[in-house]
């Protein structure tokens, strides 16, 4: 069941983050939580998302808008290193609030609390009609890759925060999906190499099927989403994301993942 769980969770997300540029990991990681320790589930996910994105580059990547690459990207790498410390450093750390959902225990942390705030600041400037038509300057895409690295290296969901600033910097559809992955491939490569010191850690409790499985459905996932792209406009896009940012903004802050 716990297989099965995985790749239909890893396939659909993986088709869903053509269109939004996110969401595998935020999908994919509570998943992993319920069959492991959150700080694992985390670790797993990165190494998931980051085989995915080496994956999607190689179908998209040429179309990357490359400046903004590194304007993102570069901040992001190393906010997200931080980040990663951060997590590992922080894992017995107690939580500001704990409360049950069913049979889960659920916990909220300071960084969720901020995570999922600065997520609805977003999903305002989506939805708030006065605000729709602001964009991002490219000044701003360091700050941009920051806050989206501290968020990816802490929680393995770095995707809605990129996504979000990227969607406002004026690219096209395809521009904006390949950007996002060129992006992601940066941050990954620097979170999945402070993460590999916890595998090392608890590498006979690993699961090496659940991971197979979870990266051949991506893999299967990033294919249809691709063939589907094309049918979609960079509104519809857009409108996609804010529903996604809202939904996680809400799980992240109550700590449902």
């Amino acid at each position: 069941m716990g297989l099965m769980l995985v790749g239909v969770v890893a396939f659909t997300a993986s088709a869903l983050t053509f269109v939004s540029g996110f969401g595998l990991g935020t999908l994919l990681m509570p998943v992993f939580a319920f069959v492991m320790p959150v700080e694992r589930a985390v670790a797993a996910t990165g190494v998931v998302h980051f085989l995915n994105s080496l994956f999607k580059f190689w179908l998209v990547g040429r179309r990357a808008h490359w400046p903004t690459v590194w304007r993102f990207g570069l901040p992001a790498l190393l906010a997200s290193l931080l980040g990663a410390w951060w997590l590992v450093s922080l894992a017995d750390q107690p939580p500001i609030l704990t409360w049950t959902l069913g049979a889960r225990v659920l916990q909220v942390t300071m960084a969720k609390l901020l995570i999922g705030a600065l997520l609805l600041v977003f999903v305002l400037v989506e939805w708030v009609p006065a605000w729709r038509s602001l964009t991002v300057p490219a000044a701003w895409m360091p700050l941009g890759g920051v806050l989206s690295g501290l968020a990816g290296g802490v929680s393995g969901m770095q995707g809605a925060l990129r996504s979000a600033f990227l969607a406002r910097a004026g690219l096209a559809r395809d521009a904006f999906v390949a950007t996002g992955v060129a992006i992601a491939c940066l941050i990954d490569v620097s979170r999945v190499g402070v993460y590999l010191r916890m595998f090392g850690e608890h590498r006979a409790s690993l699961d090496v099927g659940l991971l197979t499985v979870a990266v051949l459905s991506a893999f299967a996932g990033a294919l249809v989403g691709r063939r589907y792209l094309k049918q979609l406009t960079m509104d519809a896009v857009r409108h996609v994301i804010a529903v996604l940012l809202l939904l996680t903004a809400v799980a992240i802050g109550s700590g449902v993942i």
